[in-house]
């Protein structure tokens, strides 16, 4: 008799037990000569070695399906723990445009014609700008190559970033530590990653340091090797803030920057990083830039609108003359 505690990666056990365990309950009457013992993340197998192996492998197929497609049933778990699949896609894929599948069978893929330019460059870029107003989906899509590249074991870890532009004493009066007055500021970045992942494996990733998410200044001193890392909001990074991000760039690692260059909020004489590094990285190779515009919007239609409007505001401003 031999013993082996299977961890669950990348899944979530909700998802490949199913309700009340029955898809759990229906792969243990194909292994009626092992037991079983499931316990959150972990699963203990006790029996025979080969019968052993042969069910570590059938269910290791059962998680590559579930990671991928988000989803399960219990004509695939048949399919599967008979062996009458040994492709490790089980399901068809439906559309070559979905990055990752989220929750609950969530595709998340690039919609816009920009959006796929952003994954196409990201994928021959080490460093890709991608710029535009709100809603284009440029954090949205960033996020989704991340967990692609995380999933895929392209990389180690993940780190979200963002400038807290108001971490001074504005943020001084409200309650809890530094954490709490912060998190505010990522919670875009922490809405994508619960769109992606399983609740669970998102925890787990947070505590153990897979993900990270962090104000921009925490990044100072580092080295990112092995690690997809987004600077979002880069239009409120300063100049020294932006290079200083930029540099941490370590081995084997993808960088993506996004920002919207008509929502600046530092102060009138500091001047935004990104608006620099657009002009000075504009001819380096292995840099890419991506702009979006209102073509992009995904949000409700009428984001589309106030995006036009305030952009016409913006050029009948610039045209009138300076009142003296």
């Amino acid at each position: 008799m031999s013993e082996q505690i299977i961890q669950l990666e990348n899944v979530s056990p909700i998802d490949l037990y199913g309700p009340s365990d029955i898809y759990l309950d229906q792969i243990k009457t194909y292994f009626p000569k092992l037991r079983i013992i499931a316990r959150g993340d972990f699963m203990k197998v006790i029996g025979d070695p080969e019968e052993l192996a042969f069910f570590s492998s059938r269910l290791e197929l059962l998680m590559v399906n579930l990671e991928q497609f988000g989803k399960i049933n219990q004509l695939l778990i048949e399919q599967i723990m008979q062996g009458k699949d040994d492709q490790q896609t089980a399901s068809p894929v439906t559309n070559g445009d979905v990055l990752v599948y989220g929750r609950a069978g969530l595709q998340v893929k690039a919609i816009t014609t920009n959006q796929k330019k952003l994954v196409k460059a990201s994928e021959k870029n080490d460093l890709v700008f991608a710029i535009g107003p709100a809603g284009t989906g440029k954090t949205y899509t960033a996020v989704a190559l991340a967990v692609r590249a995380l999933k895929n074991k392209q990389v180690k870890r993940i780190i979200l970033t963002r400038p807290a532009v108001e971490a001074g004493e504005n943020l001084g009066f409200l309650p809890g530590d530094l954490k709490d007055k912060l998190d505010p500021y990522l919670q875009p970045l922490y809405d994508a990653l619960r769109d992606m992942l399983p609740t669970q494996k998102l925890l787990t990733y947070l505590e153990d340091g897979t993900i990270e998410v962090a104000p921009l200044a925490f990044m100072r001193g580092r080295t990112l090797d092995h690690a997809f890392a987004i600077l979002d909001e880069a239009q409120n990074a300063t100049q020294s803030q932006l290079k200083m991000f930029l540099t941490r760039m370590g081995k084997a690692s993808n960088f993506i920057v996004t920002g919207d260059i008509t929502q600046i909020d530092l102060p009138v004489r500091q001047p935004s990083g990104l608006l620099q590094a657009m002009k000075i990285l504009k001819d380096v190779n292995g840099i890419d830039f991506v702009m979006l515009d209102e073509k992009d919007v995904v949000r409700h239609k009428l984001v589309t609108t106030i995006i036009r409007a305030y952009q016409q505001h913006r050029e009948e401003q610039i045209g009138q003359p300076e009142k003296k």
